[in-house]
């Protein structure tokens, strides 16, 4: 079979797997991602058994768990000692802003055009003496010489997104890595809008500190994602939210020495979301039988073939399509303007009629998933005329 109908025959049996495409053209992977059919039945297989069985099968569901650490270390090429589980990207990035060895004078470098995830955590270190420093965005690329411009002798971490929430734009995280590392300077990537989309292999690239939430791109349930801490780094920031979880003898409950576990999951504290994370873990098992690896991803590419048909056929009815569309730097993201309609009302009439979009920065917002086809995108497009 011809490598073309094997492609098409990988995507119509993962679409097969998303029942919303039953009743929706669903372009708002950005925003929150539906749940394949066996992320749902692992959810409704936990409820039933919590729900006929108590907690005799606790040792099961932790193993559960454990295999999800495992699933996330290996799509990005890390180990399962830094990986560590966490509820959502904010909790993630919070434990790096809040853990780090800051002294006073101290600053972070980030762009004034993230995500707020990624902006309050560094902002709330002002009590502390560290400043926050945004760095302009002027059109949709960001300038990385503007950002090592604004970075000196005293900048601890530079904090940027993968790919930008509201334009798309998806950055070389090597290169960033790279320039970086050669000043001192260490590397938070904010991932959610990439993860589980497209290739990353922190070994090769040398990210520091990365954090995601599961609930777009991954396709898992809200309030389970992952947080990787370069075994290098294990000791350099101070766990907060310790527990029973944190130690090595976690569950020896009256053994009293805090003898911190020498992995990441000694900031995850206590008790876990359970539920929401052998969720994520059938999530991630599809994703990676799709084609999700550290260094290719068959996802990833059919995210951009749809994405660029996507944007063919909104210029071909007048749309104007902003952002970076050259090949390394665009995503499964496509901002666009419906000149001289109201983009609000035009949403929402896209909603009544089975088409989910996103409404951000003044313009529409499109995130086809490699479970979305042609047909979707038609049905996109006369809804927009």
């Amino acid at each position: 079979m011809p490598d073309g109908t094997q492609q098409a025959c990988r995507w119509e049996r993962f679409r097969e797997l998303m029942p919303v495409t039953r009743k929706w053209a669903y372009f708002d992977n950005a925003a929150v991602g539906p749940l394949p059919t066996p992320t749902r039945d692992a959810v409704l297989r936990w409820a039933d058994e919590g729900w006929q069985d108590g907690d005799t099968l606790w040792p099961q569901w932790a193993a559960g768990i454990e295999q999800t650490r495992r699933t996330a270390a290996a799509m990005i090429a890390g180990s399962t000692e830094e990986i560590a589980l966490i509820p959502n990207t904010t909790t993630g990035i919070g434990l790096v802003a809040e853990g780090y060895p800051w002294c006073e004078g101290d600053n972070i470098v980030t762009l004034a055009n993230e995500f707020p995830s990624n902006l309050y955590p560094w902002m709330n270190l002002a009590s502390r003496g560290v400043e926050t420093r945004l760095v302009p965005v002027d059109g949709v690329s960001p300038d990385l010489n503007r950002v090592l411009e604004t970075c000196d002798e005293l900048t601890r971490i530079i904090a940027i997104s993968w790919v930008g929430y509201a334009n798309g734009y998806r950055i070389d995280v090597g290169e960033v890595v790279k320039a970086a590392h050669e000043r001192g300077i260490l590397v938070l990537l904010d991932a959610i809008q990439g993860l589980g989309v497209f290739p990353l292999n922190v070994q090769d690239t040398n990210i520091d500190f990365l954090a995601a939430d599961g609930h777009k791109w991954m396709l898992g349930p809200e309030g389970a994602g992952i947080l990787y801490v370069r075994r290098d780094h294990l000791q350099t920031l101070r766990p907060l939210n310790v527990g029973w979880n944190s130690v090595v003898h976690k569950y020896d409950y009256s053994r009293i020495e805090l003898n911190l576990r020498d992995t990441a999951a000694r900031y995850e504290g206590g008790s876990q979301n359970m539920v929401g994370l052998l969720g994520l873990g059938a999530s991630l098992n599809l994703l990676s039988a799709c084609g999700v690896g550290p260094n290719e991803s068959a996802v990833g590419d059919r995210v951009l073939e749809i994405s660029d048909f996507a944007c063919q056929r909104l210029r071909e009815v007048g749309a104007k399509v902003s952002g970076d569309r050259s090949a390394v730097h665009r995503s499964g993201i496509v901002a666009f303007d419906m000149p001289r309609q109201d983009l609000v009302a035009l949403r929402q009439r896209c909603l009544e009629n089975g088409v989910v979009l996103s409404h951000r920065a003044d313009r529409l917002r499109i995130s086809p998933h490699a479970y979305c086809n042609e047909d979707d995108v038609e049905r996109l497009i006369t809804n927009l005329l």
